[in-house]
């Protein structure tokens, strides 16, 4: 399997080259040019085993000739071996066909850890079986970071550069990222929003010089790897009510597009999937856009939903190279036109097969609180604001079709949100024991000011320091 860039002017890839790259040269977005298909015998023999082995029959074909299949099996089992659930992605049942799917059991409390988890372990091994080191730059909404630094601190072979917006993240999520002490991580508070910090990312890498001197990675959902763990637990879940024999729906909270985006992959690899719902808060520019056709940037409002205050959803680039029929220069077109002008139109027979597979909802700042509290006043359980978006969308497609069962992700642990859920319910929720006393730690970061060159500066004086040079020298 070769994957090719969405915008057609970067050569195609191995998986392995892909994963080191994570951005194309072009700017583009690398995915595979074909998808495999799993019989409906593979998928209904999914039911019962552990989660694993459903990754390890998932991921398989992506990585085929380019790992071997021990060493995927290793890095998998390695991968989720901490985490506090034996389940690791459990299902519970919250209303009439409305399912949790708990993405929150890993070690930094969000969805993320599934994916980055394996991601650190399979770009540890391809370093490490090349001689190679890699500048891994990413730019983060809240959680992304604080997962990226807990699967590859202290890896000798890269340095890891996050970028997040300047009190736009909870305390909980800055903290998980500042309080860490290892020497290849750098923490860079950005004055602006997450948009601001994911242009900075694009732009270093779209500098080329600077992108092979210091062989930069990219490990945000822009990285083809991280969709591809996500698939994961679509299968799993769906397999738990009766898949493939039986439909299901999902509702995902969505900023980047990255999570949902695997369901749809899922959708492709022969999952039953009625529906893929794409839940926003109040930075609803999907919604809009599945409505008229127009997809146009505004003002990011700050919520107590941080990270999905998004405006420019990168993982929509890949689903626009799929509904356009891989036509890579309508992409650049519209990529141009989004650069320029801050907004592109849909053509109609792409929006008409986008709306084909997905709904989208908006739930609002009060909406989201009611959902808080209405779960806690029902179930006796809490959960996070990314959650409580999710759930008021899924509502939503229930009520339309009551009789498909209805998947929301659970994207992130109530704890990472406390104000959020005190507010809504009374309730404060304590952080798990290995984060028990993240409040007193020290933290460790930089404020930079939402311009390229002091990004590039500061990357470029940390790793050409006496210390970092010996390091990098010496591996």
């Amino acid at each position: 399997m070769k994957y090719i860039s969405t915008r057609g002017l970067a050569p195609a890839l191995s998986f392995t080259d892909a994963l080191i790259a994570g951005l194309a040269e072009d700017g583009g977005l690398y995915l595979p040019d074909s998808y495999p298909k799993l019989s409906q015998a593979e998928i209904a023999g999914f039911a019962g085993r552990p989660y694993a082995a459903v990754a390890e029959a998932v991921i398989w074909p992506f990585v085929a000739g380019t790992l071997e299949r021990p060493a995927l099996r290793n890095m998998i089992a390695a991968a989720y071996a901490g985490f506090d659930h034996v389940a690791v992605a459990p299902l519970s049942q919250l209303g009439d066909n409305l399912f949790l799917l708990e993405l929150f059991h890993g070690p930094t409390l969000a969805f993320k850890d599934l994916a980055m988890q394996l991601l650190g372990r399979l770009m540890q091994h391809v370093l490490s079986a090349r001689g190679q080191r890699a500048t891994i730059v990413a730019a983060t909404s809240g959680d992304t970071g604080a997962a990226a630094i807990a699967a590859f601190k202290d890896l000798p072979e890269v340095d890891v550069f996050i970028l997040y917006p300047n009190g736009r993240v909870s305390d909980v999520q800055r903290r998980q990222m500042t309080t860490i002490a290892a020497a290849n991580v750098h923490t860079i508070a950005i004055e602006g929003t997450f948009d601001d910090a994911q242009t900075l990312v694009k732009g270093l890498f779209a500098n080329r010089r600077f992108r092979q001197e210091f062989s930069l990675a990219g490990v945000n959902s822009i990285n083809w790897a991280r969709v591809v763990a996500q698939v994961v637990y679509y299968f799993t879940s769906a397999v738990a009510l009766g898949a493939p024999h039986r439909p299901v729906s999902f509702a995902v909270p969505t900023g980047n597009f990255g999570d949902i985006l695997a369901g749809w992959v899922a959708k492709k690899m022969g999952l039953p999937v009625e529906r893929l719902v794409i839940a926003t808060n109040s930075n609803d520019i999907l919604v809009r856009t599945l409505r008229t056709g127009r997809y146009e940037t505004g003002l990011v409002e700050a919520t107590q939903s941080p990270s999905m205050d998004i405006q420019v959803s990168s993982n929509f680039e890949r689903l626009l190279f799929e509904a356009y029929g891989g036509d890579a220069a309508a992409v650049r077109r519209l990529m141009g036109s989004l650069q320029q002008s801050c907004g592109f139109s849909l053509d109609a027979a792409p929006l008409a097969a986008i709306r084909d597979e997905f709904d989208a909802a908006r739930v609002g700042e009060a909406e989201t609180s009611e959902e808080i509290a209405r779960v806690w006043r029902e179930t006796q359980r809490l959960i996070d604001p990314h959650t409580a978006v999710g759930l008021g969308a899924a509502r939503a497609a229930l009520a339309a079709r009551p009789e498909v069962p209805a998947i929301v992700l659970g994207t992130a642990h109530p704890a990472k949100f406390p104000a959020a859920i005190e507010r809504a319910t009374g309730q404060h929720p304590p952080l798990p024991p290995h984060l028990a006393d993240l409040a007193g730690r020290p933290e460790h970061f930089d404020v930079l000011p939402n311009d390229q060159s002091a990004i590039e500066t500061f990357i470029r004086a940390r790793l050409q320091s006496p210390g970092a040079s010996a390091k990098r020298a010496a591996s």
